[in-house]
Order: structure tokens, then sequence, then C-alpha cells
């Protein structure tokens, strides 16, 4: 109730102070910072993805800036030998102007991913977009192949978008998702969510797809453990992935430690305010960890 009551506050105090909320879990505003915290993450072990924050782009120059910054993130990624690739979301290319324009938005960064011989993830957004990002996903495929996309285990309709995808050398990030849908077309239990995961999860590695858990759940860590486990599926064919700054208890050095391959996904740029809103609202509990973290530098 305590950390409700901080999330609540938060949006009502001055944006300065709400910083101190964000820069525990947003890694800075510039590329510059950015990449500082990947090479920091990096030296830990660590895989790492980043975002540009921001979406729902509806000015055509805005959407091309971006995608010149995301070009800018791979050249800089290549030159300082990073372990980091980018996730994407498409309305942040456009997709709310034309499914066109960020098409062709997304065939300058792909050319750009393959010129470096990097990875591309195409992030998933809410229902209404589902079916473009797949088109825009099977395009860029077609010009480069490490490519990649997100599936969210609360829609009912992941299971057959997986088994329409899935082969060896397709990679998803399976994740739960955070968009609010219809009980129609989404799971509302978190047992149901839970479990659909855990299907999907079992689908990609049956398809012998290249599969990334992400998920903060403890619970669904420990099973998809299990199940790697009793599958003897090999280690080259999946990865964990965690937000970057959310507490898992030394659980991510524990992976690494174990052999497993853990990638932090990494949010920065101007719209980290907005950002924080957002991740306060999904999870209250992380208001309580950040009061507690505000003057040290141990998060992720």
């Amino acid at each position: 109730m305590i950390n409700n009551l901080i999330a609540s506050t938060v949006p009502l105090l001055p944006k300065w102070f709400a910083k101190f909320f964000s820069s525990p879990y947003v890694a800075g505003e510039t590329i510059e910072q950015a990449l500082n915290h990947v090479k920091s993450l990096n030296s830990k072990g660590f895989s790492a993805t980043l975002d540009i924050l921001g979406e729902h782009v509806l000015d055509i120059n805005s959407a091309r800036a971006t995608t010149n910054d995301y070009c800018k993130l791979y050249d800089k990624i290549n030159q300082m030998s990073l372990d980091c690739n980018l996730s994407i979301k498409p309305t942040h290319l456009g997709l709310d102007l034309s499914l066109d324009t960020t098409l062709k938005n997304f065939e300058i960064i792909t050319c750009k991913a393959k010129k470096n011989s990097n990875f591309l993830r195409l992030d998933m957004e809410n229902s209404l977009h589902t079916d473009n990002t797949f088109k825009i996903f099977s395009h860029c495929e077609n010009i480069y192949t490490n490519i990649g996309v997100a599936i969210q285990a609360y829609l009912k309709r992941s299971a057959e978008d997986i088994e329409r995808l899935a082969k060896p050398g397709f990679n998803a990030r399976i994740c739960k998702g955070i968009y609010k849908e219809s009980s129609a077309i989404a799971y509302h239990g978190p047992d149901e969510i839970r479990n659909n995961f855990l299907n999907l999860a079992k689908i990609m590695i049956n398809k012998e797809a290249y599969t990334c858990f992400a998920t903060h759940d403890q619970i669904l860590i420990d099973k998809i453990i299990k199940m790697i486990k009793d599958q003897k599926v090999s280690s080259d064919k999946f990865e964990f992935q965690v937000l970057y700054g959310v507490p898992m208890g030394g659980r991510l050095e524990e992976l690494t430690n174990n052999g497993y391959k853990v990638r932090i996904y990494v949010p920065f740029g101007s719209e980290w305010y907005e950002y924080s809103l957002r991740r306060l609202k999904e999870n209250p509990d992380i208001a309580g960890y950040i009061i507690k973290n505000i003057f040290s530098n141990n998060s992720y």
C-alpha cells in the first residue's frame, strides 16, 4: 500500500525530483550515456539490448530522426566492440502514420544492422499493431536474416503465431505483455499467462528456434530452467532477458554463473519521464526499491 501511494504521488512532484525515481532503470538521456551503461553491463558478464524511449510518433520527421539515431547506435556499438543489439517499437518509427513509412524506416535500420553484422529486434506493442508488426518483421527478414520479434504470452493468438513462424533460425523474445487488452483476446490471470508463456517456450524449443525468456517472475524462471534441463536444451539456443534496474535479488549473477546468457533491456532517451511513470504504474513495488537505493549505485 505504501509503494502504491509513492507511485501515485510521483506524477505530482517536480520533474527534477521524479528523476531520482527514473535513474535506476533509465540509462540516461544520450547515446553516450547509454553506451557507457552497456559497457559496464558487459564488464559484469551481461549482454544488452538498447531501446530509445518513445512511441506513437505522429510526425514523419521525428520518425526519421529516430531512425537516424538507431543507425548511429549500430555504428557506435560496432566501434566500441560492445555485446549489444537494438530493440525497436514500430510506432516509434511511424506505424501510427502509415505502414509504408515504417517499412521504409525499418529498411534503413535493417541495412545498417546488416552492415555492422548485428541483430535487430522488433518490439511488440498493443494488439492493434500485432499483424503489421509481423508484416514488418517478414519484410525486414527478406533483407537480412538476423532479425527477431517479440511475442506476448498474454495474447491468446500467440501460440498460433509461433506455430506459424518458428523454425531453426527464428528468434523470438517471449514476454508476458503489459498493454491493457480485452479478455476476449488476452489471458488476465497470472497462472494462465505463466502457463501460456511455458507453452510458447515449448513450441519454440520443439521447432529448434532461439528463445529469449524475458521475465522477472522468479517462479517462472524456475519452471523454465527445469524445462530446459528436462529437454536438454543447448545453452546456445536460449537466453534470459530482464529490464534494466529491476531488482532480481542476485538471480542474474546466479544465471550467468550457471552458464546461461543474460541480456539486459536498456531503455534511454529524452522521454525518460513518461517511461518512468509507466513503469511505476505497472509495478508500484519498484517505488519502495528506488527509495531504498536513491543514494546508491547498485542497480543494473
